[in-house]
């Protein structure tokens, strides 16, 4: 038996040790934290398992470990109880510990929430998703570090494999959100879904239906921000998920041939833009849905698609298409429905305006507007278009690049100059009604968007007095002075 004594041997481990002792529990840190350990990974979430011994007394099981050790940490220590749940919780400073006592589960067909008895850590390790997280290390003194592995998930580890304890068609049919936690951990850990473990998630993948849309979006945000988000979206497609969980991504599978043209495959061609974007950011909470932006940019082409003779396939209006898309689609999927979807919504619409400055002859209108409609996320949006990029002729890419960069440049120039991100007409509703003698209208709203437009476009500087006198300008002009 493989011990680790030494990889554990900290005053927290020793003190929770000693307490199951005095309890006369036998204990176990168990699940991620264990294959973690292995995989020279950071965690700080940990599972501890207590297993009943005959002659303890029947209240001596997770709950109260979890008391014993939380009273021996002292201050500092927070503990949480949840007794319809037969767990506990102790955190102090970023450690959390989840204390349970060992258990067996079944389950019932409409419903993947399991009916739970005590049981024996074996009947615990059979309950777990993956044999990876199936291994347990014990923290009793007599065993300290005696690795506890029924499954050979060390062997699995070292082959880089996602399998089952059990029989898998019962593990996803049980509980059909471990066909979505195998494909993250295969993204997350660069491993590989065992023949049987993905032969068993296409079997059973309609059962996903029982799962809530809140659980699934749970493993696609993990999923997203993992360093190659791509390899997840491609197991779920080639398992038969993708169009079950996310049918407007599937849609954008295929290529269609016309008169011996086709296009791109755009399903393709997004996860390459993702995968990009992916290894040009670290992951947090603002990344996680610039990658979403990069995963729906061209969800609006499958809409757009139409057959020019003389152009070939157009994607017209894709942008715009695809920003309307993005309420509807959050909703479905129960990602938040706040300044986030906004941020999105924002990133799809203007994805294709940097490029098509690029196309054509940049004016320093079309700069500023560009600058004024996206606002603080332009780095965002630009660094979204150069992800775009994916084709195979390295010198269009290198000239795309290139014009990019001059695009920043100028874009840096005109900021400096003419301070236009985030920037509101300098005069104001309040002042126009005041100057003008003019109750609340939309005449308004009218000559303070011809301000702006007039800054915008360069005929006026972005300074007071300037737009005072071309609002007088447009007052004499309309007759309202």
């Amino acid at each position: 038996m493989n011990n680790y004594r030494h990889d554990i041997d900290t005053p927290l481990f020793r003190l929770i040790g000693r307490e199951a002792d005095r309890l006369q529990l036998d204990c176990y840190v168990i699940g991620g934290w264990v294959r973690d350990l292995l995989l020279h990974r950071p965690s700080k979430d940990i599972d501890i398992v207590a297993v009943q011994r005959p002659e303890a007394p029947r209240e001596a099981v997770g709950i109260a470990l979890a008391q014993a050790v939380a009273k021996r940490l002292g201050r500092g220590a927070h503990l949480s109880v949840f007794r319809t749940y037969g767990t506990a919780q102790v955190k102090q400073h970023d450690t959390e510990l989840e204390f349970v006592g060992a258990r067996r589960e079944s389950y019932r067909h409409e419903s993947r929430n399991p009916i739970v008895e005590d049981g024996t850590l074996q009947e615990d390790q059979n309950r777990r998703d993956f044999t990876i997280n199936a291994l347990a290390l014990c923290l009793n003194s007599d065993r300290y570090g005696d690795l506890l592995d029924p499954f050979d998930g060390v062997t699995d580890m070292q082959q880089a494999i996602i399998r089952t304890p059990l029989d898998p068609d019962i593990t996803f049919s049980d509980d059909p959100l471990r066909m979505m936690r195998a494909i993250r951990f295969a993204t997350q850990l660069g491993f590989y879904l065992h023949r049987d473990t993905f032969d068993a998630i296409e079997r059973n993948r309609d059962r996903i239906s029982i799962i809530t849309r809140e659980r699934i979006a749970d493993e696609l945000n993990k999923i997203m921000l993992s360093r190659r988000p791509s390899v997840g979206w491609l197991l779920l497609d080639k398992t038969g998920l993708l169009p079950l969980i996310f049918p407007e991504l599937a849609a954008l599978k295929g290529v269609e041939t016309k008169e011996g043209r086709g296009h791109k495959d755009v399903f393709l061609h997004t996860l390459q833009v993702l995968d990009n974007v992916a290894a040009a950011t670290e992951p947090s909470e603002h990344v996680l849905w610039l990658r979403w932006a990069a995963l729906l940019h061209d969800i609006g082409k499958p809409r757009s698609k139409a057959w020019d003779p003389k152009l070939g396939w157009t994607f017209r209006n894709h942008n715009y298409l695809g920003a309307k898309m993005i309420p509807r689609i959050f909703k479905t999927m129960k990602l938040p429905l706040n300044d986030k979807m906004d941020y999105v919504r924002k990133l799809v619409d203007l994805h294709m305006r940097p490029i098509n400055l690029i196309e054509d002859t940049v004016t320093d209108s079309a700069v500023r507007r560009l600058l004024f409609e996206a606002g603080d996320d332009i780095e965002d949006l630009m660094l979204l278009c150069d992800a775009d990029i994916t084709s195979r002729n390295a010198e269009k890419v290198q000239r795309f690049h290139n014009n990019y960069r001059l695009l920043r440049q100028k874009m840096t120039e005109l900021e400096e100059r003419d301070r236009i991100r985030n920037f509101q007409p300098p005069v104001r509703g309040e002042e126009i009604m005041q100057l003008l003698h003019l109750e609340p209208c939309a005449t308004v709203g009218e000559l303070k968007n011809a301000i702006k437009d007039a800054i915008l476009d360069g005929i006026i500087p972005n300074e007071h007095d300037a737009a005072q006198q071309y609002l007088l300008q447009l007052a004499r002009e309309r007759g309202l002075a």
